[in-house]
């Protein structure tokens, strides 16, 4: 009875579980969907305040322009290059909080320090028990700040490359629905806006930029530069050549459907381009796995009933 009942709570919490795990992609589809929701009324609210805090700003030049110019450049020559450098790794990394590049700017700084002091209680109590050399001490004190100081860079560079790799694969297709959506009738505002809201449960990166897209083109009189900072945030990739071409269109008069079709054609290839790299590069990557793993099993199958019995003769 004891072992029918524990089968019968095992048989159960399988059940729930392969439930779970059906229901789960599901649900996180919504919750997609509503995170992609939330971050474009937040960029719109955020886009209405700077449009009123300009207007106020308008009004208090006329009072004391020279002097808030004077602030105004003070500020940027102390922010300087690193911290746009800083400003835009967060975009593109994906982190949208403005104050995310000073954080990283801080950490970058106080990293090394910490890691200088690890080193130094790490060298303490191995001095104790073994003698070190100080040539030894100096190169575990550089290694550490180097390890501390590029630590928060290589992290942000993963999620940055992580970004690109999602924006690069799913954005061919993208781009098709949104050719169909121009040559169709829909303005290019409006075809954004709707080819953001289908891809939202399968891209979730690529969704939020577009969405970010559609909303600072509706709501900025300027679509050059919605598109300028749209290629700021995704870095490079399909996503910046997108912008580009958009551009360009804009500049000289062309087409925006000729563009698209052209651009569309090119990243499909480009994607088929990088599938054909990988796939070139994976008897190489295989070798070493082969001869650890796969030709010892082999030769154990082949040679084993051979030895044991020329063991038992």
């Amino acid at each position: 009875m004891e072992d029918s009942m524990l089968l019968t709570i095992v048989a159960s919490l399988g059940a729930a579980l392969s439930f779970a795990a059906l229901a789960y992609p599901y649900l996180q589809k919504t919750d997609q969907k509503e995170r992609y929701k939330s971050i474009i009324e937040k960029r719109r609210k955020d886009l209405m305040q700077q449009a009123r805090e300009g207007q106020k700003v308008i009004k208090e030049e006329k009072v004391s322009a020279r002097d808030n110019m004077a602030l105004y450049y003070k500020f940027q020559s102390l922010a300087g290059k690193m911290g746009e450098r800083a400003r835009d790794k967060m975009l593109q990394a994906g982190i949208r909080n403005p104050k995310a590049h000073i954080k990283f700017l801080i950490i970058r700084a106080v990293l090394p320090l910490v890691f200088i002091g690890l080193a130094f209680l790490f060298l303490s109590a191995a001095s104790q028990e073994n003698e070190i050399s100080a040539l030894t001490k100096i190169l575990v004190v550089i290694v550490s700040a180097l390890v501390g100081f590029k630590l928060p860079d290589v992290l942000v560079k993963n999620m940055i490359l992580k970004r690109q790799q999602e924006l690069n694969l799913s954005f061919p297709d993208s781009l098709d629905m949104m050719l169909i959506c121009v040559q169709g009738g829909i303005g290019l505002e409006q075809a954004i806006e709707r080819v953001a809201s289908e891809i939202s449960e399968h891209s979730e990166t690529l969704a939020e930029e577009l969405g970010i897209l559609s909303a600072e083109m509706a709501m900025l009189n300027d679509r050059r530069q919605a598109l300028q900072d749209f290629a700021r945030r995704v870095g490079s990739g399909a996503g910046k050549t997108f912008a580009t071409a958009l551009i360009q269109a804009e500049q000289y008069g062309t087409s925006v459907s000729q563009a698209m079709r052209v651009m569309a054609d090119e990243l499909r290839d480009m994607r088929m381009a990088e599938a054909e790299r990988k796939a070139a590069s994976l008897p190489p990557k295989l070798t070493v796995p082969m001869i650890l793993f796969f030709l010892p099993a082999l030769f154990i199958i082949i040679l084993g009933p051979a030895g044991i019995t020329a063991s038992n003769m």
